[in-house]
């Protein structure tokens, strides 16, 4: 988690630094605060909304020094991300994860590193390659699977991805498979008839498997920042998406996405993806993502 929330720490936490260690809280303070939180990609609604509640807590407890301000602000960005259930919950198998996302979010990998990390907790996990239109995204998949040891259920490049889907789920059944998740192809929020058609997977699922599919994961590249809040809108509203997957944190200064991500959807961000490796992926902790975010640079270094 401190890998993910680095680069964001880095983009803002030298004025973060000395805003905290400064010697008083005037209205321009407050102000400086604001803009620092837009830079990190809050959004101007959640920084506005903050400071002013930051500003109004400051003055009911009569606090002056801008370093106690620090606890204040982490405990809000928490409140933020929401506190709730970031794991799948159990049920019986086979459980369905639909994973769906913009072109070039990183979807197809983030489903290995999710596959990988299931697998690490002793289930057993199968892939659908339902991403039948992009080229070579069958071939990724099964690359994936070989490296990853889980079995793809694919066919041919152009075939009708809710067929793929069925054919997954029916073979997911015979073996008693504990997980399968689903690749989709990937499609801009605003192209309509993709968006229906992935509203049909989510049916063909749901006809084959009673309550799936149990997950909906939308993956997000942290680096889209806010422009990446329409995009999550339209998939919320078109597949009910029920969590989010933050990709490519590591890779970017704009963190802070997570905050506006999570207040624009109403759902959770269950994973985050911080590098290249199958092994860098993990269950999102607000928490400890709000306090590394507002680390310093010096304090999140091992053994200092």
């Amino acid at each position: 988690m401190d890998a993910g929330a680095a680069p964001t720490r880095r983009r803002f936490g030298g004025g973060l630094r000395r805003w905290f260690d400064r010697g008083g809280l005037g209205d321009a303070d407050w102000e400086e605060l604001e803009e620092l939180l837009i830079q990190a990609d809050l959004g101007p609604e959640l920084s506005l909304e903050l400071v002013d509640g930051l500003r109004e807590a400051a003055r009911d407890s009569g606090i002056k020094d801008p370093e106690a301000v620090r606890a204040l602000l982490s405990e809000r960005l928490t409140a933020e991300l929401g506190s709730g259930e970031r794991a799948f919950a159990a049920g019986d198998p086979p459980q369905v994860v639909l994973v769906v996302g913009v072109n070039g979010a990183g979807k197809t990998t983030s489903i290995a590193k999710l596959a990988s990390l299931l697998q690490s907790h002793g289930y057993s996990v199968l892939l659908a390659a339902g991403d039948t239109y992009r080229a070579g995204a069958i071939d990724q998949l099964r690359i994936w699977g070989d490296r990853i040891e889980a079995p793809v259920v694919a066919h041919q490049p152009g075939s009708d991805p809710g067929a793929v889907v069925y054919d997954a789920l029916d073979a997911a059944k015979a073996r008693g498979v504990d997980y399968v998740i689903a690749d989709t192809a990937g499609r801009q929020h605003t192209n309509l008839n993709l968006m229906n058609e992935l509203a049909k997977v989510r049916r063909v699922a749901e006809r084959q498997v009673p309550g799936a599919p149990h997950e909906v994961l939308l993956v997000l590249d942290a680096l889209t920042g806010q422009n990446g809040l329409r995009q999550a809108q339209a998939f919320r509203d078109a597949v009910d998406v029920t969590g989010v997957i933050v990709s490519k944190l590591d890779s970017s200064a704009k963190g802070g996405v997570a905050f506006a991500v999570t207040r624009a959807l109403g759902v959770p961000i269950k994973f985050v993806g911080t590098g290249e490796r199958t092994e860098d992926f993990a269950v999102f902790d607000p928490q400890e993502f709000a306090a590394a975010v507002l680390a310093s640079d010096e304090a999140a270094e091992p053994g200092s």
